[in-house]
């Protein structure tokens, strides 16, 4: 069989590697000059199934009303992207109900682990160098109640094979000590063993090699400029160079997928939502070699963002989320508020006197924030996208599955709740 992937980000690569191991001619297309320049490009660095909660919370109407103007705001609504929100956003509201939410919250969870055990068989059979750290994360509380209601959430992911350890705030200083300088403004954190640490860009690009070099094709900085469609079925994509044509398609382009999704005759429910991080260098050099660094990723729940070790001597500080439709400007004001995180969880690092790289990508996020992955009503299209800001969480699990669906394979897991057809 053969099989066109487009997009060369985390979905695509995953999706397109185990497309070859099932035995499929893959061709991978990326607008982009390299693997993961876009949203994969500087993310999160996290890989966590302790954080797979979806944005639209019960209550997050009022949280996105309150929003508007507020540059300091973890989630920010600009009203310049209303007009493309108002269908999606019906149906985003729609599920946030209590039951809808934890519906999707246990579906992401269990996505998640399955994406683990699937890049724990990849790291068996490929040797890939993406910095890899399978020490945990951390969340840290700045006041009781909200430490209370991070241990409810703890003991609820419990019973979804979530493992976790509380710390009171002693406990917790004694297991980072690099949070120690902002000691006092802490109560406590929970630790969860089972998160991951990695550079997304790095892993893209290893497996990319990997790929390459079992048969997979690579077509870089080529856009597609239109579908070639009868009735049902693909027949074509038209690029600037040639007409590609293929048994099956599989659409991994991120938020980029929405409009390509109309070439194809396709409503893909995303909506692109910009996050931001900072990459800050903590060498020798650019610290001293007296500054206490941080071993594990911490996540702030006050603030909603995480600053994340690296290696290489790096941080990646990561978080908000913002929805301003396909604005890739990077705004002063947030890049600040991740400046000030960095400076209220670790004021020993000098963020404000050293060179930091600002970055911003498009999270494609779905109504009821789980991915859609699987087959359309398109005859031979397929889809890998829709996951907000679990697309590293749920790479190689989700790429994996959608293989599978392509070769007409059973799935390891029950994929039914993350369907496309349930849209429809």
């Amino acid at each position: 069989m053969r099989v066109i992937v487009i997009g060369c980000g985390l979905a695509g690569v995953t999706t397109a590697y185990y497309l070859r191991s099932l035995g499929a001619e893959v061709t991978v297309l990326d607008r982009a000059a390299a693997p993961a320049r876009e949203t994969s490009y500087a993310n999160g660095s996290m890989l966590t199934p302790s954080l797979t909660d979806p944005w639209n919370a019960p209550g997050v109407l009022g949280v996105l009303l309150r929003s508007v103007g507020r540059e300091g705001a973890s989630l920010l609504l600009r009203p310049s992207a209303l007009p493309s929100l108002l269908g999606w956003g019906l149906r985003f509201l729609a599920s946030s109900s209590r039951s809808a939410f934890e519906s999707a919250y246990l579906n992401n969870v269990r996505l998640a682990l399955y994406s683990q055990t699937a890049m724990r068989d990849l790291l068996q059979t490929h040797s890939l160098e993406f910095e890899y750290a399978p020490d945990g994360t951390i969340k840290v509380f700045a006041d009781q109640d909200a430490f209370e209601q991070g241990r409810r959430i703890a003991h609820w992911l419990k019973q979804a094979q979530v493992g976790h350890r509380e710390m009171d705030r002693d406990a917790l200083l004694a297991f980072e000590p690099a949070l120690v300088p902002a000691g006092e403004r802490l109560v406590g954190g929970i630790h969860y063993p089972g998160d991951e640490v990695g550079n997304a860009r790095l892993f893209c690009e290893a497996l990319k090699a990997v790929a390459e070099e079992t048969g997979v094709v690579f077509r870089f900085s080529e856009q597609i400029l239109d579908v070639n469609r009868r009735g049902r079925r693909i027949e074509g994509l038209v690029t600037p160079r040639e007409t590609l044509t293929a048994d099956a398609y599989v659409l991994a382009a991120g938020a980029y997928s929405w409009p390509l999704g109309k070439l194809f005759g396709l409503r893909v429910p995303v909506r692109p939502v910009k996050g931001y991080s900072l990459t800050v260098p903590v060498g020798d050099d650019a610290v001293g070699d007296d500054v206490l660094l941080p071993r594990y990723a911490v996540v702030d729940e006050t603030l909603h963002a995480a600053v994340v070790p690296l290696g290489n001597g790096k941080l990646r500080v990561a978080g908000t989320a913002e929805f301003a439709g396909f604005d890739l400007n990077l705004t002063p004001k947030r890049l600040a508020n991740l400046k000030g995180l960095l400076g209220q969880l670790y004021p020993q690092i000098p963020a404000e006197e050293t060179t930091v790289d600002g970055w911003c990508g498009l999270r494609p996020v779905t109504p009821d924030g789980v991915p859609l992955l699987g087959p359309t009503n398109r005859d031979n299209l397929y889809l890998n996208t829709g996951h907000g800001a679990l697309g590293w969480t749920q790479a190689c699990g989700s790429g994996r599955a959608v293989a599978q669906m392509v070769m007409d394979q059973a799935t390891d897991e029950d994929m039914s709740a993350f369907a496309p057809a349930r849209f429809r």
